[in-house]
């Protein structure tokens, strides 16, 4: 089969992430992704299913890992080679379904399942080394299962979420990521008193913003957004402010009544957001979040970091709860956010949001298209493998 392939190689990406990240750097043959023709993955038990995929979402972590970005604290948690690629809409059994990719116990048939996939949070599984299958946090960083980028993928049927007919694969790609937002947003619980703030208008800004607003709808709902097709997003999924970033300081401080003060690097507000969420996952954005938000506030940062430098003296001093928000999983109402996501999609538009698509053998293109998106007026790139099918 036609795939993708993320080699493990040290000096490849120390090579990448000594140049930046630049895309030229990230796709050119120093890169450890390689297109080729390899083996279909081995079903791993009788339960399983394969599975084909029809669109698969460049992701901002894919990105992070091909730009030397990502931390080495997942190295642990991925065995090479992988496909990449956990955000797809997919043939199964003549069925269309999204996968949900975490492979938490259930899913490598381990009993009694540790205490997270008991609580229903199996992004948090324990026994990630566990079951027939390799080590993996998800489905496109695990050696056994395949990915998104190649032609066929396994998966246990735990995993499969029927997509409703009237969503377009173009919209279905989005749901695993508009998932792990609903997460978030139900992590953080902002009520209709907060004002809240979130950081970032990428895929995941944006989807943050779309969960915030059906889930926990606030006071005041303010977005930062860089790019002018990002602040018109921002709004029609449900901001009632957006700002760009070298002003969110100051449009904060009129929205919340905070005071301003001046610091040697950068401001701070006394005052400021209840809840904010960092959808980007870098130290400038990181550093502006613990500044803006208010003391005894929330911060989530749902944006994959790497090891960033973030200053701590904010935390400390404010109080701040700083919480991670990573994956899916089974919410208070009992339901999982992946069918909380996918009941909320239809209406959202999400199809908007996706494009250009790209072939497999247009990776090059794709990579560079998707790191430079936002400059570019786009939001999610993906490929397109509907044709190889025919």
């Amino acid at each position: 089969m036609l795939a993708l392939s993320f080699a493990r190689s040290v000096p490849r990406y120390a090579l990448v992430k000594a140049a930046g990240g630049r895309p030229s750097v990230a796709t050119s043959p120093f890169a450890p992704l390689f297109l080729d023709d390899v083996e279909e993955p081995a079903l791993p038990g009788p339960e399983w299913v394969r599975v084909f995929p029809r669109v698969s979402g460049i992701c901002g972590s894919d990105l992070s890992a091909l730009g030397g970005h990502a931390s080495y604290y997942l190295d642990a948690l991925t065995s090479y080679p992988f496909i990449p690629g956990h955000e797809m809409v997919a043939d199964a059994d003549g069925s269309r379904v999204v996968v949900e990719p975490a492979l938490g116990c259930r899913v490598r048939g381990v009993e009694p399942p540790c205490p997270r996939c008991a609580e229903g949070r199996p992004g948090l599984c324990q026994n990630l080394t566990e079951g027939p299958i390799e080590v993996g946090l998800q489905t496109g960083y695990c050696q056994s299962t395949g990915g998104g980028w190649g032609e066929v993928v396994v998966a246990h049927p735990s995993q499969l979420h029927q997509v409703p007919e009237a969503l377009p694969d173009e919209a279905a790609v989005l749901v695993e990521p508009f998932a792990c937002c609903v997460h978030a947003a139900l992590r953080a619980g902002a009520t209709r008193d907060d004002v809240v703030l979130v950081f970032g208008a990428g895929t995941i800004g944006l989807l943050t913003i779309a969960a915030v607003r059906r889930f926990t709808p606030p006071k005041r709902l303010i977005a930062v957004a860089k790019h002018g097709h990002q602040r018109e997003l921002a709004r029609a999924l449900g901001a009632d402010q957006v700002v760009p970033p070298d002003e969110v300081y100051q449009r904060l401080r009129f929205a919340t009544g905070a005071r301003r003060l001046e610091s040697l690097d950068r401001p701070l507000l006394l005052g400021g957001a209840d809840v904010t969420f960092e959808c980007i996952g870098r130290a400038d954005s990181l550093n502006d979040a613990v500044r803006v938000t208010r003391g005894g506030g929330k911060l989530v940062a749902v944006g994959m970091p790497g090891a960033e430098k973030v200053d701590w003296a904010p935390i400390w001093q404010r109080e701040l709860t700083v919480m991670g928000a990573y994956a899916y999983g089974t919410e208070a109402s009992g339901r999982s956010t992946f069918e909380l996501a996918l009941e909320a999609a239809p209406e959202l538009r999400l199809d908007r949001l996706t494009g250009p698509l790209f072939a497999l053998s247009e990776y090059r293109e794709a990579i560079e298209y998707a790191m430079r998106a936002g400059a570019l007026n786009a939001v999610k790139v993906a490929f397109d493998l509907r044709g190889l099918r025919l």
